[in-house]
């Protein structure tokens, strides 16, 4: 059996840079749907997420309301 090597160190969790936010367009909302299980709800890229929906229809009808409205 091999013996082990010696380990390198791994810098703590603090010392990496946290992922920085992606800046929102500027031509507004951008709206799209999303699935999870068997619901199906409209979310925008300003944070807005539409109810759970079991028809898609009805979610992208939530995400057309949210931008016009």
């Amino acid at each position: 059996m091999d013996s082990h090597t010696k380990a390198s160190l791994v810098p703590p969790l603090e010392a990496v840079p946290v992922p920085r936010p992606t800046q929102q367009p500027a031509t507004g909302h951008t709206t799209s749907t999303t699935e999870r299980g068997a619901f199906c709800l409209a979310v925008c890229t300003c944070g807005w997420k539409g109810p759970a929906r079991r028809s898609r229809d009805l979610a992208r009808k939530d995400a057309v309301q949210h931008i016009s409205g």
